[in-house]
Formats: C-alpha cells, structure tokens, sequence
C-alpha cells in the first residue's frame, strides 16, 4: 500500500524509499532546486537531491578546466572531509571547488576525532559522511597510501543496468576516503585499503 506507483517509478529517479518517504525526499528535492532557482548557486550542494549526480561532478570539472583553460581529461578530483564544518553554517561557496552533503556510509563510519573510517557503532547499519569537498585538480596523482576508494551510487541496492561506461548506471563515482587499516594495492593498481 505504501509503495511508489510503477507509472512515478519510471519516471522519477532511483529509490528504495517506501511511498511516503519518497514524497518527503521529493518535496525536498524541489526545495533544494527551488532555492537555487529563486536565489542562486548554493554554497553546498545536495549530491544526493540529484537525479543524475554524475553531470554535476563533469560540470564542476568542467568549470574549473575553463577557469584555468586546461584540457578536462588532465582534471580529476581530490577529496577532503570537512569534519568540522556544519554544512548549514556555510554562506559562501568555494571558488574552485565544490562542496557536497548528503552521502552516508553502510558498514562503517567516519570518525572525526582520528579523520579517518571507522567500524560503525553497534546496531549502527548507515551513518552519515561530513560535509565533502570535491577539488578539482590538474595531473592528480593518486593517493599512495592510507586511503579507501570508497564507490559511491545512488541507491543502497548498488544494482543498476550496465552503461557504455562500463560501471552500473547506479554507479557515481570512486571516492578517496581517509582510512588506517592495511594498505594493499587494488586490482586496479591503485592504493586501497584491505579491510573494507
């Protein structure tokens, strides 16, 4: 009875929300779009209120390879925790960068004291990530060590019809997440973390 009708579903965007919730995170949505609207680009963006987060990330690459007028394949981003920042406190968005909220963690959880993931608390399955700062940067180097590459997707099912990208349409991206477990290197080449 309290299930999103089929006909919404395929139009809207991806959840796993029961009906009433969804009308709450989609009266929010338009809240979020509605402020931007009505009194410009927010300080801190609501990377979950998106329906397509993947073109706000390339849109915020792309802005800052114009900026600085480097070729948008030397642009990737670099990533910090802002732990200490309370995201409603934020009137002014940063020049080149982007920051974003609304992201939360299963399994695990980030510990703001040490800076880095931790096991979440008992009978703790999602717990919510600080305020992220997504700055972009020119010829990156990928962090070498005392990293997660975090994946990050829309909805908690991860599933997903499989795009020309080669990852799930459900997939947003990879994210480095400070953490203190043993460093392994991925099958990617890349630095990772074993435990998580």
């Amino acid at each position: 009875m309290n299930r999103v009708p089929r006909t919404w579903e395929a139009k809207a965007y991806p959840s796993m929300k029961p009906l009433s919730s969804w009308m709450e995170d989609l009266v929010e949505r338009l809240s979020f779009i509605s402020n931007w609207v009505d009194h410009g680009i927010p300080a801190v963006f609501w990377i979950s209120g998106f329906y397509f987060p993947q073109g706000f990330l390339t849109a915020t690459l792309q802005n800052y390879a114009r900026r600085h007028q480097h070729p948008i394949d030397t642009i990737s981003f670099g990533f910090e925790m802002l732990d200490q920042v309370n995201w409603r406190q934020v009137d002014q968005r940063p020049e080149d960068s982007s920051l974003i909220r609304g992201l939360y963690l299963e399994g695990a959880r980030w510990d703001g004291d040490k800076h880095v993931l931790q096991d979440p608390l008992p009978k703790q399955l999602y717990s919510p990530m600080p305020l992220i700062q997504l700055q972009p940067e020119k010829d990156r180097l990928p962090t070498t060590q005392n990293v997660y590459r975090l994946p990050i997707y829309k909805i908690l099912s991860r599933r997903g019809v499989l795009a020309t990208t080669g990852h799930s349409t459900n997939f947003v991206m990879w994210m480095e997440v400070p953490a203190d477990r043993t460093n392994i290197t991925n099958n990617q080449g890349l630095a990772d973390q074993e435990e998580w």
